[in-house]
């Protein structure tokens, strides 16, 4: 399975936030949104970053509670790793595994297309091994 299916069933909706908003506008728009990171895009639209929920704790830590008035360029990671929508699901799990992060932009042709997490990737798995359990009791039990 690629990607693609991943952002079928999901929906193609993209947070984004801008270099110079402050990590306190950022923490509300991730718990209005219920969501763990958001994209950051710069003047011109394109990704210069993402900042997540871990980010934000970590400059709590560092920095107290003034982290939420400092810009989100100051704790955002610039160097954003992104994936393709044909790209397998099994591919991207590892991606995500092996280099410890939660979420991933999709690009397509240089283009945002969509965002997918962890979680996003996980359910869609369970839901392919159930179907895959499935079909394997109704071969076995003639109903195939």
């Amino acid at each position: 399975m690629h990607v693609a299916a991943v952002l079928k069933n999901k929906g193609s909706t993209i947070i984004t936030t801008r270099p110079e908003e402050p990590i306190g506008t950022v923490a509300q728009l991730l718990h209005v949104n219920r969501i763990g990171a958001v994209l950051v895009v710069d003047a011109k639209g394109e990704i210069a970053g993402i900042i997540s929920e871990r980010d934000i704790v970590r400059g709590l830590a560092s920095h107290g509670a003034a982290v939420l008035d400092m810009p989100v360029s100051s704790l955002m990671t610039r160097k954003v790793v992104h994936c393709a929508p044909t790209d397998t699901v099994a591919s991207v799990m590892g991606l995500m595994t092996s280099g410890r992060f939660r979420h991933l932009p999709v690009l397509e042709q240089g283009r945002l297309v969509g965002v997918i997490s962890i979680g996003d990737v996980v359910k869609h798995r369970l839901e392919e091994y159930t179907q895959e359990v499935e079909s394997l009791r109704d071969y076995v039990s003639g109903k195939a």
